[in-house]
């Protein structure tokens, strides 16, 4: 239906000549939303933890999924009874309570975009943590970040960004200890070095739950939050969804794209591609995930022994040095490692 009210507003446009016919004509980000309104990708605002009235009391709804809830202010809301969802196979597919990563997909087997659904009438969400992210998702110091770093004090209250169950709650050599909570659309979200961890696996937890306390457990050097985003084992930038700065999502709906999911990929502000759902084709999607399956397919890989040098390298693998470091995100003064693995075709 969307594609249709473009395609006739662009037919009502005035002709365009070879001349004047740009090689990629493209609405501009605030025009296109002029044209289109998508109340769905508006930012939406963290709930407040804590400013919830009491419920006095719950109904059922025609719905055995959905709870209609009175408040002590005399207020009511529509919630999504989590528990009606411990079939569903979301929770019962790839559930481990002990695996970080339980899933066992390759990139070419998920589909080129997914449609995730981060807040609606009956599910709110809660910013972990509204602070400015002082360490981002993607490469530091020769290995991959997969989360953001977000800073506080021992002992903050920590929460359960979105409606879920908790599938891992343990202590880990690097994360410390850590929560990993699936969320209904096959998100997964994780929290890690906290001091304290409150919740066990099974658990089903609302947005603004406090799971633990934020600390400095397991490899830390001081006391922070570090929060990823996962789907189906693949981590990527929680930026797209979240301004952890305004304590806002980035919209109701969020649009996972594979390439989102390749290491190195991260948020870029108001990009044009954001417009991707609403031009693109499934099967030009479809055409562009293939094309990355094919590259990662392709990739070439080097375990560094000694000796190693990335001139040494470029020759080996009939490659250049600026292209191995763009590809590994080093630059030409790092260091290599032996045993480091690096990506040289």
């Amino acid at each position: 239906m969307v594609r249709l009210i473009v395609a006739a507003l662009l037919l009502a446009l005035p002709p365009q000549t070879a001349e004047t016919r740009p090689e990629h004509p493209r609405l501009e980000l605030k025009r296109a939303e002029l044209i289109v309104p998508r109340p769905w990708k508006k930012p939406v605002k963290s709930l407040v933890p804590g400013e919830r009235p009491l419920s006095v009391d719950t109904l059922d709804t025609s719905d055995k999924r959905v709870k209609l809830i009175l408040r002590s202010d005399h207020t009511w809301e529509y919630i999504r009874d989590c528990s009606e969802y411990e079939d569903d196979p979301e929770f019962r597919d790839h559930w481990d309570t002990k695996s970080i990563n339980p899933y066992r997909v390759s990139l070419s087997e998920l589909p080129a975009r997914v449609t995730l659904y981060l807040v609606d009438s009956v599910s709110n969400w809660c910013c972990p943590r509204q602070v400015k992210v002082y360490s981002k998702f993607g490469k530091r110091r020769h290995r991959m970040h997969m989360g953001v770093d977000l800073p506080l004090t021992t002992g903050t209250p920590v929460y359960a960004a979105f409606d879920g169950r908790v599938r891992v709650s343990q202590y880990s050599r690097g994360f410390g200890n850590v929560v990993i909570i699936r969320h209904l659309n096959g998100l997964e979200t994780t929290y890690g070095h906290l001091s304290r961890r409150d919740v066990t696996p099974g658990d089903w937890v609302r947005a603004g739950d406090v799971i633990g306390l934020g600390g400095s457990t397991g490899r830390s050097t001081g006391p922070h939050l570090h929060f990823e985003t996962r789907y189906r084992g693949y981590a990527f930038d929680p930026q797209w969804i979240i301004d952890f700065e305004k304590g806002e999502t980035r919209s109701s709906v969020f649009v996972l794209k594979m390439k989102y999911l390749l290491p190195g990929s991260t948020y870029v502000s108001q990009s044009l591609e954001d417009e991707d759902e609403i031009y693109r084709t499934e099967e030009e999607e479809r055409a562009e995930a293939e094309r990355i399956a094919r590259e990662l397919a392709s990739a070439k890989y080097h375990k560094v022994v000694s000796g190693d040098t990335l001139l040494g390298l470029a020759a080996k693998y009939g490659t250049t040095v600026p292209n191995i470091c763009k590809l590994n995100g080093i630059s030409r003064d790092s260091v290599l490692r032996i045993g480091q693995r690096l990506r040289v075709r």
